[in-house]
């Protein structure tokens, strides 16, 4: 687990008065020298986006640095433990760490699993705490094909639909990447529901709507498989987006709330 704080000491980062914190849950495929054997005949697995989500930490980096957005990142394979799974939930862990005895699964979850959580929530409450709202995007890829099942979406925007604030941002997200890239088929809501497990759900149980806004970007895999400019030039498209995003978001809904006025 890493962390990765761009700004002046460390500070919570404003962009047209909203404040931003980005996370990437599923980094990289990394396993841990202690837990390799039992993973040596799944490599395959390891490397497929079963693994890891491929992109999204380039993406989450290129998202943070020009907002000086705070970033905090995993490398530590989903399969070892998924820090965007609720601790009992079925797939917190792959099926050959589930065999494994109680002391090896805790010992995961104090390791990684509740080291990381318990970092982006210090982060996003002091943000809340300096600036009164946070908008924290958590950044993952998805595969162009699952089950036999082609998903049918370019980019895809997770918010839960009963929170206004957080569907009225993924509305300008969507116009914001119409206008720079009319050819994507943006998607909210897809190719998972956003109020199902997972990190921004387990925040927005806590958390009230006026100060917490949770958004999962997805992106489909097909796009960071092609070679050439064409995958860095989508990433500052959706940097793009989002900037005209929030600076639109600044002149319709007063969301931020300066404590120290």
């Amino acid at each position: 687990m890493h962390s990765e704080i761009t700004g002046m000491d460390g500070c919570t980062a404003t962009c047209n008065g909203h404040s931003l914190v980005i996370t990437c849950e599923h980094g990289d495929n990394r396993i841990p020298g202690r837990y390799r054997d039992f993973f040596i005949a799944n490599q395959a697995l390891l490397d497929s986006h079963r693994g890891f989500d491929p992109g999204a930490l380039s993406l989450a980096k290129d998202l943070a640095a020009p907002f000086a957005a705070p970033l905090i990142f995993s490398t530590v394979s989903r399969l070892l433990v998924d820090l965007n799974r609720s601790v009992g939930h079925p797939h917190l862990h792959h099926k050959v760490i589930r065999k494994q005895p109680t002391e090896l699964r805790d010992s995961l979850l104090k390791h990684y699993y509740l080291p990381y959580r318990t970092q982006v929530e210090h982060l996003v409450r002091q943000t809340i705490a300096d600036q009164g709202l946070v908008i924290h995007i958590s950044v993952h890829s998805f595969t162009p094909e699952l089950d036999g099942k082609v998903r049918h979406a370019d980019i895809g925007l997770l918010y839960d639909p009963a929170r206004p604030y957080e569907v009225a941002l993924c509305k300008q997200w969507k116009s914001a990447l119409k206008v720079l890239a009319p050819e994507l088929s943006v998607r909210r809501n897809y190719p998972y529901e956003g109020k199902g497990d997972g990190l921004t759900s387990w925040f927005r149980q806590r958390l009230p709507q006026d100060t917490y806004m949770g958004i999962e970007l997805e992106i489909n895999q097909k796009h960071i498989i092609k070679t050439g400019r064409h995958w860095p030039a989508l990433r500052q498209v959706i940097v793009k987006s989002l900037g005209m995003t929030l600076s639109k978001l600044s002149q319709e809904f007063p969301l931020r709330r300066n404590h120290h006025q």
